[in-house]
């Protein structure tokens, strides 16, 4: 397999999306749109899939998780490829870990055939994960579930589909939603009209929304653990040594005002800050 394209957190990273790609294609192709949308403090992984024949292509040899034998739902499946490539990013998501980032910080994410693989190893990893991005797919080996399922029943999925898709269709979708439902707590299918094979606009806006939903408190917490100096460095510089204790109301009310002053100024310079590294 070839080398991921990784797009570092522009701050400190505390969290990691893993994309797959669609058969065909390179993490070359979802790396820059990806990076546009992503949090500052998320780290991106767009992996590449090993080049192997494709027996829906004639055997045609290109990138591809697994062999795909037929665009039939009820068709038969790789089932020994699509393992092997679960296995693999098992490990891109162990390797997170092993560098400090927990399973449940981690988002895992995919178009198309990269989709499948993506609900595919959320469902089958033993540690509940952020989330789940699933465009233009479907559950694989969906015949397992949700016998197979390891994962928590918690484990939000966003699953994305335009209903004139001709590649995988629409309905497959809808059949994979429903199961997922059946047995997961948090699924939300949404349906983009008019969409064909691909992804929109409106599409990877709302991808944007549910990321940052899934990894907000870190933000948060980020940003109150930073404000925390600038409010010492406020309260040391108003008053002397001892003198808090002794300081009459007015002063008492100077001092909340300064450093109120100083919250509110670090917040404007860190959401403008924020802005300019994901525009």
């Amino acid at each position: 397999m070839a080398a991921p394209v990784i797009v570092e957190a522009t701050v400190k990273q505390t969290a990691t999306l893993i994309f797959m790609h669609g058969l065909g294609d390179t993490g070359h192709g979802w790396s820059s749109a990806l990076a546009a949308i992503r949090p500052p403090f998320m780290k991106v992984i767009c992996p590449t899939a090993p080049t192997q024949p494709v027996s829906l292509n004639a055997g045609f040899r290109m990138p591809s998780w697994f062999d795909l034998k037929t665009l039939d739902i009820g068709g038969p499946e790789d089932e020994p490829g699509i393992q092997s490539a679960r296995d693999s990013v098992h490990g891109m998501i162990q390797k997170e870990i092993s560098a400090g980032i927990p399973a449940n910080r981690i988002v895992l994410g995919g178009f198309s055939q990269g989709g499948a693989l993506a609900l595919y190893s959320a469902l089958t990893y033993d540690q509940p994960l952020a989330g789940v991005v699933a465009l233009s797919c479907w559950l694989p080996l969906h015949k397992q579930f949700p016998g197979a399922k390891v994962n928590s029943d918690d484990v939000p999925i966003f699953q994305a589909h335009g209903d004139y898709d001709p590649v995988v269709p629409y309905k497959f979708g809808q059949l994979s939603a429903s199961l997922l439902k059946s047995f997961m707590k948090n699924v939300t299918f949404k349906t983009y009209s008019g969409l064909s094979h691909s992804s929109s606009d409106d599409e990877m806006d709302d991808v944007k929304d549910i990321i940052s939903k899934w990894t907000q408190w870190d933000s948060q917490n980020m940003a109150r653990k930073a404000m925390l100096p600038v409010i010492v460095v406020a309260t040391s510089a108003s008053c002397s040594e001892g003198s808090f204790l002794k300081s009459s109301k007015s002063k008492l009310l100077s001092l909340v005002r300064t450093s109120r002053a100083a919250r509110e100024l670090y917040f404007s310079n860190y959401f403008v800050h924020t802005h300019d590294e994901v525009g």
